[in-house]
This record gives structure tokens, sequence and C-alpha cells, in this order.
């Protein structure tokens, strides 16, 4: 249908200040102030009485393991998990089967976010084949159509070839995403390093591994004035840092994932893998710490760090299980159970977060109701609990550890560029 109007919902729009009940109209994919009478006949009618209307949310961190590794996942099942999730726009990240170093890449995964159920951008790799050794050519990867560079997954170790990246980044405005990790701090590591770790007897995992990296990219964002993101944060003393770093005007910018805002190393008691990621979760100091850092502003949006494994990889020893967890379908009811009812952030607060925040951070046409935005709109009903079973889930892979509980708050549309894409 060319025309749609959703009717009665508390439309939630925080890039425009809107929170109120009222209409949301759409004509031929985008938004408008209106709709003539005779539009209005022909359009297709949502009541969305009870429901709260917002932008589509925006995910700047996903894997979606195409090329090379659709066993887990492909474009199309990881964005059909972004539309059940209420997601319209996601930034997938670099580090598939081969790894999207090159503009021939790029466009193999642009050709297929063509076909995805919501809008799909790439990212390219900081270094040839994620080594860590040579810069890989940024301008083609530039022209080809990434959002941004990274080697998500792995971090890059030289600091002098860090600050190549980020100089010759910033000659073509692309922001540098960097997971934050010393790698020679956690050879063999799979939890955080605690009194639990030490307990379950599993080799820890020191916050200074993350901490150090943060404060180096910080370091190099100062001298060079790049925009360096810090990805999945999950160190009280790395919210610190980017704290001050903020307060000192430094282009740093950070996000925070549901699971590091909701679980800590506790939830690793009965070695169940679904609960080992990385960064690995950390205290109940730290899972405060990054509360406090999206309340302050201090971090910047929410991530998922959606990253899907087959079971067969997931049901192995603990030290020999893959890092990671699916996170797209869970999100939402995640963010609103810890942030809204546990930790009382305005609900507006939270959208900002996984809308307008996370699409400004690396300048995506998403995130706004405003008239003449791309159509792109999640509806949902902030108090319905229901049972998530990641079987009955689009993602190909089960690795969730929400799978089998209750959880409020759900998505019952998602609508993207004018269509309605998912409906419970």
């Amino acid at each position: 249908m060319p025309f749609l109007i959703i009717k009665n919902g508390r439309v939630i729009d925080p890039a425009t200040k809107r929170d109120k009940v009222g209409d949301v109209f759409i004509a031929d994919g985008k938004i408008a102030p209106s709709l003539t009478a005779a539009q209005r006949k022909s359009a297709q009618v949502i009541d969305a009485r009870g429901l709260v209307v917002c932008p589509g949310l925006v995910d700047i961190h996903v894997h979606f393991r195409e090329p090379g590794q659709t066993h887990k996942e492909n474009i199309l099942t990881g964005s059909q998990a972004a539309a059940a999730g209420g997601f319209t726009t996601v930034v997938c990240m670099p580090n598939t089967s081969p790894v999207a170093d090159n503009a021939g890449t790029i466009e193999l995964i642009n050709n297929a976010a063509r076909k995805a159920a919501v809008h799909v951008y790439p990212t390219g790799c900081i270094t040839v084949g994620m080594k860590g050794q040579q810069l890989a050519p940024h301008g083609s990867l530039k022209k080809a159509g990434v959002v941004a560079i990274t080697d998500d997954g792995l971090c890059v170790e030289s600091n002098q070839l860090m600050r190549n990246a980020v100089e010759y980044a910033k000659m073509f405005d692309l922001p540098v995403l960097d997971h934050c990790q010393d790698e020679s701090l956690t050879k063999g590591a799979v939890m955080n390093e605690g009194t639990v770790s030490t307990r379950l007897g599993l080799k820890g995992w020191p916050h200074a591994a993350e901490d150090i990296i943060v404060a180096r990219n910080i370091i190099l964002s100062a001298y060079s004035g790049a925009h360096i993101h810090m990805q999945h944060i999950s160190s009280a003393m790395s919210v610190e840092l980017v704290r001050r770093a903020k307060r000192d005007g430094i282009n740093v910018t950070a996000e925070a994932t549901p699971h590091h805002i909701a679980l800590t190393e506790e939830a690793l008691g009965t070695y169940d893998t679904h609960f080992k990621m990385n960064p690995p979760l950390r205290t109940e100091k730290d899972r405060q710490a990054i509360i406090a850092g999206l309340r302050d502003g201090t971090l910047d949006c929410i991530g998922t760090d959606h990253a899907p494994h087959s079971p067969d990889e997931k049901d192995r020893e603990f030290d020999f299980a893959p890092n990671g967890i699916t996170g797209l379908e869970t999100a939402l009811p995640v963010c609103l159970d810890v942030l809204v009812k546990q930790n009382k952030f305005k609900l507006p607060f939270v959208i900002d977060l996984m809308t307008r925040k996370a699409a400004n951070l690396l300048k995506l046409p998403a995130g706004t109701l405003a008239p003449g935005a791309v159509a792109d709109v999640c509806i949902f009903d902030p108090n319905e609990t229901w049972l998530y079973d990641a079987k009955k889930g689009f993602s190909k892979s089960l690795n969730s550890p929400w799978s089998g509980r209750k959880l409020t708050g759900r998505v019952k549309a998602t609508i993207v560029a004018g269509k309605v894409v998912y409906g419970h």
C-alpha cells in the first residue's frame, strides 16, 4: 500500500521531541505530515491504541556472517531477526570469511543486503585480513559504501598502525570502531578475572585489557582529532576514562550492550556457554557503572553485538566454545526492563539511545519520524509479557541467554520504508 496510517499510538520521536498520543502518516515510503482525503480512503490503517510508536530501532553492531559463515546466519535471516526486534537499520561487522577488507567483498555484501528485510550497512576492515599488520584500502572501501572501519573481534595492537589508521580514516570522514582488547593480557582467558573465575576454575580476563586500549584510543583521538568509537564497553574504569575524555572535548564515543547492563559474571556459575562473550560479563560494580554511563551521556548508544553461533559450536567445554550471543530479538525488552523499570530511565531517553543517537554516530539516514524521513517505524507494547524461545525466532542460531525466559515489552509491527516487514 502506498499510504499507511498508524492511529492512536503514543508517538515518541526524540529527534523532534514528540511524545504524545496521535497518528503517524506514511506516503510512498516516507513520513508525511498528513494525507489528503483521497489518500486516506485508500490507506492501510494500523490501530496502535495502547502501543508505543517510535522510529525504527538502529543497531550499529551486528554480525550477519555473510559471506562464508552462513551456517550461523546470513544477511536475510539476520535482517529478519532484526525486524522481529523492532530494528530497521543495522550495521554489520566485517569479520566474515573472507573478511571485508576490499571493495569486492563489500559489493557482495551490498548485493545481499538489497534482499534484506531491513536496511543493512557494511563496515570495512581497518587492516588487511584483520591481521593488524597493514592498513586496508580505506579510500576504496569508502567508495564501495562502508559507513565505518573496524577490525571488530580483534584489536589493532600496534599503536603506530592504529595512529596511521585513524589519521587515514579521518581523511575519508570514516569513524573508526574499535574492539578494545589488549590480547597479551587475555591469552586463554574465558571470563572476567576475579573471585568468581577463581571459584569456577576458569582463566580470568582482567578489565585492564580493555582499559589500556580505551586509554590508548583516547590519546590517539586527542592527538589526531579522529572519531574513535569504543565498542561494547564492559568496564567501570573504561566508562570513567571515556567520561573524562568527553569532558575534555576529545572526539570519542562508546556503546553499551543489553547483556552488559543486564548480566554479571555470576551468570556463569553453571558453565553455560550462552553466557560466554567478548568482552566478558563483569561485576555488579561494572554493570552499574555502564548504566550510569548511559544515564549521563558518557556512553552514546546501545549496540547488541548480535553474534550468532551454531548449536554444535556452543555445545562444547566452556574453554573451547566461541564467544558471543544473539541479541536482536531481545534487546528492546531487556533494555526496557533494566533501564526503564529497574533504573527509572524515561522511556523517550531509552528510545533515543536505540534510534537517533545510534544513527547519528555513523551519520545514517535513520532514527526519526520527522516529515520527509524514510518511513522506518517500530510499534511495540511496553507492557506485554511473553516467553522468548530462540527456536521460534528468526535467527539461524539459538545462542541466547534469554531463551526460555519471560520478557516484558514486545514488538507488534516493524515498518521499513513504508512496508510492514514484521507483524505479531
